[in-house]
């Protein structure tokens, strides 16, 4: 099950049956099953607060993703801060919607065991990006 929530924000994600498609299609081109995953809508300071609570970093994000995966189940949360994805948006020239898409497509590949803490590994995570946002659609 896929659901969405808001923490210190007034974000409201349009079209989550869509987004629930395109998570799940994603998970399954992976050869994964879709578990439990919450993405949370948030400021960016309560990311900030959870980012130097649990992983001990002090610095604005856009994304912070916990995985509870087991084996071949895809379950996890996705924090996302509005307030970020609007400033990067703004930054790299991409609208909102864009930006934010880019994101929870980016947190869902962690989910399904990609990392991108090396250049290749980024290298990797940013083509499927790129191929599951072409998969998208409003």
């Amino acid at each position: 099950m896929i659901r969405y929530f808001a923490e210190e924000c007034n974000f409201s994600l349009k079209n989550k049956r869509k987004f629930n498609r395109w998570i799940k299609d994603t998970v399954s081109r992976e050869n994964r099953a879709t578990g439990d995953i919450s993405v949370i809508f948030c400021s960016d300071e309560y990311l900030l607060e959870i980012n130097r609570r649990y992983l001990g970093h002090d610095y604005f994000t856009d994304i912070i993703t916990f995985d509870y995966g087991d084996g071949h189940t895809v379950s996890g949360d996705l924090f996302i801060s509005v307030d970020t994805v609007k400033t990067n948006s703004e930054k790299f020239g991409a609208g909102f919607e864009e930006e934010l898409n880019r994101v929870i497509i980016h947190g869902i590949i962690h989910l399904c065991g990609y990392n991108d803490k090396s250049l290749v590994e980024a290298k990797i995570m940013k083509e499927k990006e790129n191929f599951y946002l072409s998969k998208f659609q409003i």
